[in-house]
């Protein structure tokens, strides 16, 4: 089968898309035809070796020092079950799943992953659909419901409204009821309101730092809103998710601050799924091509320009 190996940690360019030998699920595991396969910026971080400040080191040590231990990376995916390990019970052969694979591996033709993650696909959506909206859209989902519990009626204040997990969280945070004010680039203005945003805000002509609060709930899914000034945009009683702080910040992230790592849990892949195949949440998935596209796809997640969601078709 073909797959993208990333030797050592490098450009996009240096993926290596090879013949590699078929995977075979061992017991409670199952192997996957990938039909569909996200680019993250989780994909872009591990293979370029970059991590937010403070992460870069304990990062290496867990992934690996030179380079991805799991060479194939990989972790949002749709596709159709081979092949049943011992003891996997749920699943057959021809159906039709997705998931968050946290073991990686699937950026190739075949992915061998747990039973345990894999929820059924709608027929409704398709594959490359389903891949796409999974990454940013657990992440949104996790903050969004989980920790912030937004409530219907609350202003909400989403930085960095374009990409993966800012697109979710404006489309989320409309279905649970809220205002939505979304920042973005001047390009993506037009985005913003099909995403359904209240109001649509350029940071070239309104930096974030001005905008006038407060806001119940302030997400801030690039980086660039330190929790000070979160909280100065929330006011007094508003909550600060900080999607894409660095170590410090989600070590001292107490009280009304909230950062960490997001849960990819099933019940938000099945939750995600439903709400896309019932038209109430567009993946927004941009398909680049087959394997050999690879690097062209993590070319545009490092270039910071990615909107929505970037996609490969392995079988392409």
């Amino acid at each position: 089968m073909k797959a993208a190996i990333a030797h050592r940690y490098g450009p996009p360019e240096s993926l290596d898309v090879t013949e590699v030998p078929r995977p075979i699920p061992g017991p409670g595991e199952v192997l996957v035809r990938v039909e569909a396969s996200a680019v993250t910026a989780g994909d872009s971080r591990m293979r370029g070796g970059r991590f937010p400040r403070g992460f870069g080191l304990p990062a290496r040590l867990a992934i690996g020092l030179r380079g991805p231990r799991r060479k194939v990376l990989g972790m949002a995916f749709s596709g159709t079950v081979e092949e049943l390990g011992d003891g996997v019970e749920g699943h057959a052969p021809g159906d039709q799943v997705a998931g968050m694979n946290g073991r990686l591996g699937t950026h190739a033709q075949f992915a061998v992953v747990p039973a345990r993650i894999l929820v059924p696909k709608p027929a409704q959506l398709g594959h490359a659909d389903a891949a796409g909206l999974l990454f940013g859209g657990t992440t949104a989902l996790h903050f969004l419901r989980d920790k912030a519990r937004l409530a219907p009626g609350a202003r909400v204040l989403v930085n960095g409204a374009s990409g993966a997990v800012g697109s979710s969280a404006v489309q989320l945070a409309k279905h649970f009821g809220a205002h939505v004010t979304a920042v973005a680039g001047p390009a993506n203005q037009e985005l913003l309101a099909r995403l359904g945003a209240d109001e649509a805000v350029d940071y070239t002509r309104t930096p974030v730092e001005s905008l006038t609060g407060p806001f119940d709930l302030v997400l801030d899914a690039v980086g660039n809103v330190s929790a000070a000034l979160g909280k100065r945009l929330a006011g007094e009683r508003g909550t600060v998710v900080l999607a894409a702080a660095d170590l410090l910040t989600t070590i001292t992230a107490r009280g009304r601050v909230v950062a960490g790592i997001a849960s990819d849990s099933p019940e938000l892949v099945a939750y995600l799924l439903d709400l896309a195949a019932r038209g109430a949440l567009d993946p927004f998935t941009r398909v680049i091509g087959g394997l050999d596209a690879l690097p062209e796809a993590h070319a545009l997640v490092d270039s910071g320009r990615k909107t929505g969601n970037v996609v490969v078709l392995p079988w392409a």
